[in-house]
């Protein structure tokens, strides 16, 4: 049985090398008004993870959208233990590039592909924000 390695190569980010189960949807991303961070969920009605647990998933998105309050909700998250892995983003503001950073979340963004149509749920992933990459296999 043959397995095929995919890397996709991104903007090098802040963070460790994480792995794990990717959660993906094409929806933007906000952490102040798409998470429940009590219950660590995604908890916008409206959005394709609609009541999916992130914790521990490597969460793959669209664009970050948000403000400031993203850097404080980050750190939150990853302090409370209900956080995801890693951030996996087609494109991150400078905001949330900072809050990644702040808060120690493995953040990459810019691939040179719509990382949320090449990349599937439940496919286990490695994260390296330091090279920039997202493998898969």
């Amino acid at each position: 049985m043959s397995t095929t390695t995919r890397i996709y190569k991104g903007h090098p980010g802040p963070g460790v090398k994480v792995s794990g189960e990717a959660l993906v949807a094409s929806d933007n991303f906000s952490a102040r008004y798409d998470l429940d961070l009590v219950k660590g969920i995604v908890s916008r009605p409206a959005h394709k993870l609609a009541g999916q647990s992130y914790v521990g998933k490597i969460l793959i998105l669209n664009i970050a959208k948000g403000g400031v309050a993203s850097a404080w909700m980050l750190r939150d998250m990853v302090q409370s233990g209900r956080t995801p892995k890693a951030l996996i983003l087609n494109f991150a503001n400078p905001i949330m590039a900072q809050g990644a950073a702040f808060a120690d979340l493995p953040l990459i963004d810019r691939f040179d592909v719509d990382i949320t149509h090449a990349i599937k749920s439940g496919e286990m992933v490695i994260v390296d924000p330091q090279a920039g990459t997202l493998t898969v296999g």
